[in-house]
This record gives C-alpha cells, structure tokens and sequence, in this order.
C-alpha cells in the first residue's frame, strides 16, 4: 500500500477550502482518506496553511510520500 500526503478540495464553487490528508494512493481525491493532518485556505489574506507537523512527521518517517503541492506548503510553513 502506497501512501501519499496530499489535498482534498472542500467547499463550494469558486469558494476552494482544502485539508491535507494522508490517503492510500489508489483512492479518489475527496475519497477515503487515513488522517486528516492540516488544512489551506488559498482566499485566505494570511496564507491560511495550518499544518500539525508532529502528524506529518510522524506520516514521513513511516514512508508516506507527499506531493509537491503539499511539500511546497509544508516548507512554507
């Protein structure tokens, strides 16, 4: 099983909200998902990244691969 860290769009039309989750590869973008470890909000004037970086610390060092959206954001923040 292939683990990723990746986003999972929320919210309405032309309103993007988006949680970082940790997901099995195969299962859809807004599908199933193993843990939720943060959150963006692109519309927000702050940044709106808030990240739980012990959780995804943790997600690194058992091998899940984040993708480069997600590793841009966590390098941000």
């Amino acid at each position: 099983m292939s683990v990723k860290i990746r986003l999972s769009r929320h919210g309405g039309k032309k309103k993007p909200f988006y949680r970082i989750v940790v997901s099995d590869s195969r299962s859809p973008r807004d599908g199933k998902f193993i843990e939720q470890v943060g959150s963006y909000d692109p519309k927000s004037v702050s940044g709106g990244v808030k990240i739980n970086r012990e959780k995804v610390e943790r997600w690194l060092k058992q091998g899940a691969r984040p993708t480069q959206t997600v590793s841009e954001l966590i390098k941000k923040s």
